[in-house]
């Protein structure tokens, strides 16, 4: 099997901020050329879950997402902290944005958003069983609306294309061929 990875030979960064870094990498290919600026976004890698509550409903946020400026429909999530394991950060995600605690959590999938040009991963669980405990901890930004929706709902919903966010999608769709609804 030929090698396909790149060696980076030098790495120069364009921009460090909190969210998202950019940085120019000098690569050469397994040929021998030189690919001189390649650019890379690092960002913090995420989580998020598809999450049952008891009655088995599923758990969505509907919030305003500026680089797109769309209100999105999406599953709960966001980043993972210092320190923190990917489950972990899940669950303080969904504690925080939802008020619900979950027991019953299994990983469906690792994936990335766009591997040509970002290095950060998502994982996406699935969490049964969610009971509400607390309200929102929202952070300084955040602004978002919890709602929940049927199994059935959740599936028009994406056969009518009103999911925009492609990692949730992804997510969604797993989590439904492992409760067998695909």
């Amino acid at each position: 099997m030929t090698d396909l990875n790149w060696k980076i030979c030098s790495s120069e960064y364009i921009h460090k901020g909190p969210w998202a870094t950019l940085r120019s990498d000098k690569c050469e290919m397994p040929d021998g050329r030189v690919v001189d600026q390649y650019y890379v976004l690092e960002y913090p890698n995420w989580a998020n879950a598809v999450a049952l509550t008891e009655d088995n409903k599923i758990i969505m946020v509907r919030q305003y997402r500026h680089a797109a400026g769309i209100v999105s429909l999406e599953i709960p999530g966001g980043v993972i902290e210092d320190g923190e394991n990917p489950e972990e950060g899940m669950r303080r995600e969904l504690l925080e944005e939802t008020g619900y605690q979950f027991n019953d959590v299994e990983l469906l999938c690792t994936v990335y958003a766009n591997p040509s040009t970002a290095n950060n991963k998502t994982f996406c669980y699935l969490a049964k069983g969610g009971k509400k405990i607390q309200e929102q901890q929202l952070d300084e930004h955040e602004e978002l609306e919890v709602q929940e929706y049927t199994i059935a709902e959740v599936k028009q919903l994406l056969a009518d294309n009103k999911i925009a966010q492609a990692l949730h999608c992804t997510g969604l769709f797993y989590a439904l061929m492992k409760l067998g609804e695909l």
